[in-house]
């Protein structure tokens, strides 16, 4: 293992953290969850292949982890705080109680979604992956990503009192 392949895992784990609370719900067992991560990438450093993205092999290290901890648990991931996530932009385009209220709705609505259409959403929206990025860290095809992507803001759309618009 270099130190370079230390360097630019440690360089990722704030994007960790954020995916990983995407998909606890709260900001220990996404903690507990990157740690992990980051054990299980430190002792099979010699998987990893260069030319690759760090982060996307982290993520889905991290989302293996998870759908392991949720078929050992059976519960389900808790609301995800946008303040504790470094989501929030502290207020400043939400200062109307309108906007903190819309906030919310979208936060709970994201929360109630289907996991596979959460984590579709969280990395494609939040993290700024391409379709082709998330595909590769999810391992499926590029149109179930978009299927997935489609699905999450079709349910999205109505918790949040909008409606599909027209094609552009």
């Amino acid at each position: 293992m270099t130190d370079r392949f230390r360097q630019d895992l440690v360089a990722i784990v704030p994007k960790l953290r954020r995916f990983a609370l995407s998909l606890a719900g709260n900001q220990p067992d996404a903690d507990d969850l990157v740690q992990s991560a980051c054990v299980k990438a430190l002792k099979n450093a010699a998987q990893f292949r260069e030319g690759t993205r760090m982060d996307s092999w982290m993520y889905r290290i991290i989302q293996t982890l998870w759908i392991d901890d949720r078929r050992r648990s059976k519960t389900r991931g808790a609301q995800v705080d946008p303040e504790v996530a470094g989501l929030s932009d502290g207020g400043r385009a939400a200062r109307l109680p309108e906007d903190r209220m819309m906030l919310d709705m979208a936060r709970d609505a994201m929360g109630a979604l289907p996991e596979k259409q959460r984590i579709v959403l969280s990395l494609v929206a939040i993290e700024g992956l391409s379709y082709k990025e998330a595909s590769d860290v999810l391992e499926v095809p590029v149109g179930t990503v978009m299927s997935r992507l489609s699905r999450a803001r079709d349910a999205l759309l109505p918790q949040l009192g909008m409606s599909k618009g027209p094609m552009q």
